[in-house]
């Protein structure tokens, strides 16, 4: 399936609004973490301030302390949980400060019959979502829902992720990808061939829509939709 691409100067209050207005109907939100989203959490908070009726997860973790400066957790908890005025429903925290395969085995129990109404992703420079990495055996991982490994990148420590078949299976699907930085991995996962290569590229396998917003630095390599 093709990807809905949308370039603009703002990014992150598109999808912000998509967080939003999820919110206010309430299912499952799979939040990401990485130096992007820290914006659309903020305008998502103050946009819509009840998240009763969500449950909230993360689609991987650093194995680090929920209060590290690396942890994706902390990164949501300071600005997007710290500024609501009605806290989620549940909050699926992956726990980062135990062994990564128990914090994964336990990630891979609470998804069990979960449906998940809206992944937001990053793509990293290599083209990676989650904890996929190119090249990563745990991109051929597809007996579970959760899974663990090492970094592909900075920093480099272990990681929990969400498996490519549960991301897959997500509802919808949308990726907030900014900077120069990413217009190379941006050009390849969402206009050249699907590839084991470009782990993003493998999600327009799914059959729900996939949704990319992206800052015209980002988008630089791609035609909007």
């Amino acid at each position: 399936m093709q990807p809905e691409l949308h370039v603009s100067k703002e990014p992150e209050r598109a999808v912000a609004r998509l967080l939003a207005d999820q919110a206010t109907r309430g299912g499952s939100i799979v939040l990401t973490g990485g130096s992007t989203p820290g914006k659309a959490y903020e305008l998502a908070a103050e946009y819509q301030p009840d998240w009763g009726l969500v449950r909230l997860w993360w689609g991987d973790e650093r194995c680090v302390p929920p209060d590290d400066e690396r942890s994706n957790y902390r990164l949501a908890a300071e600005t997007l949980l710290a500024h609501l005025e009605t806290p989620p429903a549940e909050t699926h925290r992956i726990r980062g400060e135990i062994a990564p395969a128990e914090a994964a085995a336990e990630l891979d129990a609470e998804l069990a019959g979960v449906e998940l109404d809206l992944l937001l992703l990053g793509l990293g420079p290599d083209g990676h979502i989650a904890s996929l990495f190119p090249g990563s055996p745990q991109l051929h991982v597809t007996d579970r829902r959760a899974t663990n490994g090492p970094a592909g990148l900075e920093p480099w420590v272990d990681r929990v992720t969400m498996t490519l078949p549960t991301l897959q299976a997500a509802q919808r699907i949308v990726f907030l990808v900014t900077g120069e930085g990413k217009a190379d991995a941006a050009g390849a996962a969402f206009a050249g061939p699907v590839m084991e290569d470009v782990p993003a590229s493998l999600t327009l396998l799914s059959p729900n829509p996939v949704e990319v917003f992206l800052d015209e630095a980002a988008g630089s390599k791609l035609s909007p939709s």
